[in-house]
């Protein structure tokens, strides 16, 4: 299994117009934001102290919220190519087997999906630093670094579920198209979640990245939030609505509550992925069972 797990590491890195595609959706959120968002946020929240740190910092949890989705897709694309291309059929005869060679793909989605992260937090944080003096405590710094391989895995499984349906490399590259535009508006980096249209704040609450969103700007934001809206709750409440910092149900989540939904969903994910990839070893097997 781990012969595999390196095997995908290595075929997804010589790729390296794949790497960076695969990178294209985050660094689209990124630059719209430095070239053309920036100005008029800034012009809309400037009342606040620390506006322009306190931009920096959601900007930077919602791309990095993408950057999960994006680049643990393109590496789930191997696992389409291999079976289209009846690689993956030769690979079920070795020893790992069809679901330790399933879960193989899965292991470097992962692995990929948090690395991804990290480079491009480094990229985006080295970047503020330089130009609005952004840093982070390191309290802020491990709460992030989890959350970075807690939303790798979430983003794993989610997509492989996804991908069962999937059968051709052509069809996952549309998909492909379609999450890499969609996930910034789906997890409110380039229009704040609470600037949607209410159909579209509705489907929010059912896209997982945006509860990764969520939970990087509390931990991200939290230092400049909390001297900003020292004693004003309802205020703080209404900022954290309207940008995200908290998606609003019934009320606002917790960050108990919004691990408890995404723990939800990672197991349901989980067990659809496995569940369809166990599915069809047993029908495999009981043809051949049949046919002695």
């Amino acid at each position: 299994m781990l012969a595999m797990i390196k095997r995908n590491l290595l075929l997804y890195f010589r790729d390296r117009s794949g790497v960076f595609f695969s990178l294209l959706g985050a660094l689209i959120s990124f630059v719209l934001y430095l070239v053309f968002l920036k100005k008029n946020m800034l012009a809309s929240w400037h009342q606040l102290p620390n506006a322009k740190l306190l931009l920096d910092t959601w900007l930077i949890a919602g791309t990095l919220a993408i950057t999960g989705i994006t680049t643990t897709l393109t590496n789930l694309a191997l696992l389409v190519t291999d079976k289209e291309q009846h690689i993956a059929a030769d690979l079920e005869l070795t020893d790992a087997g069809p679901l330790r060679l399933f879960a193989s793909y899965l292991c470097s989605a992962a692995f990929i999906g948090m690395l991804m992260q990290v480079a491009m937090f480094a990229i985006m944080w080295g970047g503020f630093y330089v130009t609005d003096g952004l840093t982070f405590s390191a309290s802020t710094l491990l709460n992030v670094f989890v959350l970075m391989g807690t939303s790798s895995l979430l983003a794993t499984a989610v997509n492989a579920a996804i991908i069962r349906g999937i059968h051709s490399v052509d069809s996952l590259d549309k998909l492909g198209t379609i999450v890499g535009t969609a996930a910034g508006f789906l997890v409110g980096t380039y229009i704040p979640i609470g600037m949607l249209p209410t159909f579209a704040q509705n489907l929010v609450k059912f896209i997982p990245g945006s509860y990764v969103a969520a939970l990087y700007r509390q931990f991200l934001m939290a230092d400049k939030l909390n001297p900003v809206f020292a004693g004003h709750v309802a205020a703080r409440d209404q900022f954290e609505r309207l940008m995200g910092v908290r998606l609003n149900w019934s009320t606002l989540l917790t960050q108990q509550e919004t691990y408890h939904i995404m723990g939800l969903i990672f197991i349901g994910a989980v067990a659809l992925a496995f569940g369809t990839e166990w599915f069809q070893v047993w029908r495999r097997h009981r043809r051949v069972v049949h046919e002695r």
